[in-house]
């Protein structure tokens, strides 16, 4: 095959998985145009049609799913193996595209990341917050991190994080208004705040636990979002009541301005683990990473 036949297919494999040509053509620093006239060539060529174009998306046909997923792999080796070439370098260097929850994000990944990034100037991280179960593999991403119970089972996964505690809370304004529930099961009574799991499409159910009881409970309430900041902002100003990790809201309770209830039903979950395919592991740059993130707690 030619330079420019295997130009083509690493662009299919982008535009494939971006499913869009314009993210694809942003990722690969190419005019639309050129992109479009790429993927036309290799169709062309191949003699089958691989995408299926309409004026707001782009997707796959079942050929080019066939071809995505015995492609973006090879690509995936060839440039891990590119980056095992910083091993000739005197310092470790490459680019590592990690996906995480937002909750991790901030409180490991960040603290991890600011000592990498002042001691190893080659090395670059880009982190997506993200509250699916992304395929890491399929997404082109060097790694994850998600809650020990969420690791899929062939990955390889280090422990980077203490159990993680969860808290129900509400401010005191909202409690002079609604009556403290006493179990799990009084939330369907109140106002809550929830989050919506893209994996799942529905609201998360809140999960408690005690003496060997288990309750999911599927509250509701007026405010649905995605994001740590505006679920604690909403219970700060007495909008409902929010359950997130016990870390996250622990100076508000100490100083008053939110109240935690239910605390005996609220569980531990295992902790954030960094999960990745076996072929990351040798990898200069990622070897960084890890050591950064790694938890002998």
């Amino acid at each position: 095959m030619s330079i420019e036949g295997y130009e083509q297919l690493a662009i299919f494999s982008v535009v494939a998985r971006e499913r869009s040509f314009t993210r694809a053509a942003a990722k690969l620093g190419m005019s639309q145009p050129a992109l479009s006239r790429a993927m036309r060539q290799l169709e062309e060529r191949l003699g089958i049609r691989l995408l299926a174009r309409t004026t707001r998306s782009v997707s796959a046909t079942a050929a080019g799913e066939h071809l995505l997923r015995v492609v973006a792999p090879r690509f995936e080796e060839i440039d891990t193996e590119l980056a095992l070439l910083s091993e000739f370098r005197d310092k470790p260097a490459g680019r590592l595209r990690i996906t995480s929850g937002e909750h991790p994000a901030i409180t490991v990944l960040q603290p991890a990341l600011a000592n990498i990034v002042l001691t190893h100037p080659d090395i670059h991280v880009e982190i997506t917050v993200d509250y699916g179960l992304t395929d890491i593999v399929a997404e082109g991403y060097d790694a994850g991190v998600r809650l020990g119970e969420q690791v899929a089972k062939d990955m390889i996964a280090i422990r980077i994080g203490p159990d993680v505690r969860m808290a129900a809370v509400g401010s005191p304004d909202y409690f002079a208004r609604h009556r403290q529930p006493e179990t799990p099961r009084d939330l369907i009574r109140h106002n809550c705040i929830t989050i919506r799991l893209p994996t799942y499409g529905g609201i998360f159910p809140w999960e408690f636990e005690k003496g060997g009881e288990e309750l999911k409970v599927r509250v509701e309430g007026q405010l649905v979002f995605n994001n740590i900041a505006m679920r604690l902002d909403a219970a700060l100003r007495g909008l409902g009541l929010a359950y997130m990790p016990e870390d996250l809201v622990h100076a508000h309770v100490e100083s008053g301005r939110l109240v935690r209830v239910l605390s005996d039903w609220c569980p531990s979950f295992p902790g954030y683990h960094l999960y990745y395919p076996s072929r990351r592991q040798s990898s200069p740059a990622f070897t960084v990473l890890r050591d950064a993130l790694h938890y002998s707690g």
